[in-house]
């Protein structure tokens, strides 16, 4: 699940929208509000910005009239960014004529294009960074570690991570196993340690 940010101008949109922010959080699953100060400060919303991960770092290439000396459309807010390009290639822009313009890449675009398609507005906001899924916990590994317990369950966490370490070559620290053996508990799973 993606977290979706939203920047929120004022503090008063969930009184103006009530209905429309309610069913908003019951349907995107979790969500986060980026709020903005009053006055324009260029600094705090683009502290805002980068805090969601959706500042622009290219900024400076923007050249699209509507981003020219605007309030509204911001070249720092790389989702706007993003989504007005997009409708400037349904309005008849080609892939290069974009990307020219609005100071994104082309494959940036055909990704963006693809990420929209699939999923909608929360397909342009970018992804976490990091590992999405743990790389040495696999599940050949979370297999040989039930058969461990299933066989032995008095095996504490760190004899567990020595044997996966001598069989996997891979090194787990035991409180990763701990973790795992904790998620899988609450999946209706017996205890591990």
């Amino acid at each position: 699940m993606k977290t979706i940010n939203y920047t929120l101008y004022g503090c008063g949109i969930c009184e103006i929208f009530p209905l429309t922010m309610v069913r908003l959080v019951s349907e995107s699953g979790k969500n986060v509000f980026t709020l903005m100060p009053h006055q324009s400060d260029p600094q705090a919303k683009r502290l805002a910005l980068q805090s969601s991960g959706t500042f622009n770092r290219r900024h400076d290439r923007v050249r699209h009239p509507l981003f020219q000396q605007s309030e509204f459309f911001d070249p720092c807010d790389l989702l706007q960014l993003k989504y007005e390009t997009l409708r400037a290639l349904k309005e008849g822009y080609s892939i290069a004529q974009a990307a020219a313009e609005f100071g994104l890449s082309r494959p940036t675009i055909y990704q963006a294009q693809g990420h929209f398609q699939k999923q909608g507005l929360e397909g342009l906001l970018p992804d976490k960074p990091g590992p999405k899924n743990p790389h040495k916990l696999t599940a050949e590994v979370r297999q040989h570690l039930r058969e461990l317990i299933q066989a032995e369950p008095q095996l504490g966490a760190r004899e567990l991570a020595r044997r996966v370490r001598q069989r996997f070559r891979v090194k787990l620290h035991p409180r990763t196993i701990e973790k795992a053996s904790k998620s899988e508990a609450k999946r209706g799973r017996q205890n591990p340690t």
